[in-house]
């Protein structure tokens, strides 16, 4: 683990079932980076957020968060040691409100990035016209803005996103763009899975192509676009 690692996979293997899923796999986030996952349907992305939030935890390997194993831990635990996890069904509460909502999250401790309810409106404007309205109303693209807004009101050092963009309109892609452009400025560490390929290669400091369960490639988005093998067997573009 090097020592700007603040998150640090190490050879895990997951499994549902006697299904081997996910099969020595190895990931690294560096403080104030956004690394993103890429591969095709099935490869074993949404698996790997999923063991390292504790919700599916690997059988052997170690998960490594700000100097301490994390692999075992409960999920409750991983996500108040400073881990924020979007998934990709979004999660809110449809019968509440959007205030209603975000009043649900505990206080956070992020030391240089605070999160309040006035950064929130800051940066999600769309939310803060709707406050009163319940989630079930809002649309695909402002029920991932306020998933993604609750899971900042934590205050984590690592924000982890399942398919972001999956399902939204362009005009609202962009919008999410700006957000994420936003976050990476302020040094917000963030690991997604994402299926937008110029999206993610855009956002991000470094990708990991997986496939089969296995780590194929790693590198960075200069170096993945001269990778045309790569891209075109374990991602599909």
């Amino acid at each position: 683990m090097s020592a700007a690692a603040l998150l640090a996979v190490r050879e895990i293997d997951t499994y549902y079932g006697q299904s081997h899923v996910l099969q020595g796999i190895s990931i690294e986030v560096s403080r104030g980076t956004v690394v993103a996952l890429l591969g095709r349907n099935g490869a074993g992305k949404t698996t790997a957020l999923k063991s390292i939030m504790g919700i599916v935890p690997p059988r052997r390997g170690r998960i490594v968060f700000e100097g301490d194993e994390v692999q075992g831990w409960p999920v409750y635990r991983i996500a108040r040691r400073g881990i924020a996890y979007v998934p990709e069904d979004r999660g809110v509460f449809p019968s509440l409100t959007v205030a209603e909502n975000l009043s649900l999250v505990g206080a956070g401790g992020h030391p240089r990035a605070p999160w309040d309810e006035a950064a929130i409106d800051e940066l999600f404007p769309r939310l803060r016209e709707r406050r009163g309205t319940r989630a079930a109303r809002l649309s695909g693209g402002e029920q991932q803005m306020l998933s993604i807004a609750r899971a900042l009101l934590a205050n984590p050092r690592l924000l982890i996103l399942d398919e972001p963009t999956a399902g939204l309109a362009p005009l609202v892609v962009g919008e999410l763009a700006r957000i994420f452009r936003r976050l990476k400025a302020s040094r917000m560490s963030m690991l997604l899975v994402e299926q937008n390929y110029p999206f993610a290669t855009d956002l991000s400091d470094r990708l990991y192509v997986i496939g089969k369960g296995r780590i194929r490639w790693e590198g960075s988005p200069r170096a993945l676009e001269r990778a045309a093998t790569v891209k075109h067997t374990w991602i599909g573009v």
